[in-house]
């Protein structure tokens, strides 16, 4: 399993404290990804300047060899066994606090087979599992990981097809597909869906009812509903990178506190309770 990042004592990555496991590779490109370094499968170099002391390491040696760790490498490849070492270090945590284990990313789906094998390993040693994921996979894909997570955190990004591909690169079709298909399985999962709330990207009120009036129409109501008010964390990580965030100049920006309140009341008007943040 390819992993770009392992987080310990995560609590904004499903119920309780958590460790939650970054999986490398993503068929969505994202304008405001906050985890650019996990968009392509191929391990990613990232360089912060301020700890360089221009010792002509990364020239010479590459990453091992820089002794401040200005230059890393987002990308490295596991065994099952020494993921599992890491685990086990915080179970008492996690059990004490109703947490778990998410596979994220990136996007979990993208490698059916080393999901499967990590929550089957992980229901094993009764570890709740979470899985955050687009949804953006083939149905078979996600009916096979379904029996194996007690949870699913899916976002929804936009409910415009066009102006979703323009910001993600792809279309939703397939994601809200999944959506309505899996709310429509007889004891599935938890569902969380998750909106990235983007003033000048998908705030306004013509996508904030399409969506509400979406979620009201599933098959069986989602168990939580979160608004995420959006911040460029990604666009120190792109600079890292030697890649620009935002090159299109999207207008982007934070939700005032007015918005998120109008958001939520969107959403009660069909019945849809809404948690911020999360």
């Amino acid at each position: 399993m390819r992993l770009f990042d392992i987080k310990r004592f995560a609590i904004h990555d499903g119920p309780g404290i958590r460790t939650t496991l970054f999986m490398k590779g993503c068929p969505l490109h994202c304008v405001w990804c906050h985890n650019p370094e996990g968009i392509s499968y191929e391990p990613t170099r990232l360089f912060t300047a301020s700890k360089c002391i221009h010792c002509g390491a990364h020239e010479t040696e590459g990453v091992e060899g820089c002794p401040t760790l200005a230059l890393q490498e987002a990308g490295k490849d596991w065994i099952l066994d020494d993921i599992l070492k890491v685990v086990e270090k915080e179970r008492q945590v996690m059990e004490e606090s109703g947490g778990g284990v998410t596979l994220c990313g990136g996007e979990p789906l993208m490698h059916p087979e080393a999901l499967l094998e990590m929550l089957r390993a992980l229901g094993e040693r009764g570890f709740h599992r979470t899985v955050d994921t687009t949804f953006y996979a083939a149905w078979d894909t996600v009916e096979r990981v379904l029996p194996h997570a007690e949870l699913f955190m899916v976002d929804v990004k936009h409910m415009d097809d066009a102006l979703h591909r323009q910001y993600t690169g792809v279309g939703n079709e397939l994601i809200l597909d999944n959506i309505r298909r899996f709310a429509a399985v007889k004891g599935r999962s938890q569902l969380w869906l998750r909106i990235p709330l983007i003033d000048g990207v998908n705030a306004d009120d013509g996508n904030l009812e399409a969506t509400a009036s979406f979620i009201a129409s599933l098959p069986s109501q989602p168990e939580q509903v979160n608004l995420l008010p959006y911040h460029d964390v990604g666009k120190a990580k792109h600079a890292r990178m030697g890649s620009q965030y935002n090159p299109q100049n999207y207008k982007m920006d934070v939700p005032s506190e007015e918005l998120l309140a109008h958001a939520g009341d969107v959403f009660n008007h069909y019945g849809i309770t809404t948690i911020i943040g999360g």
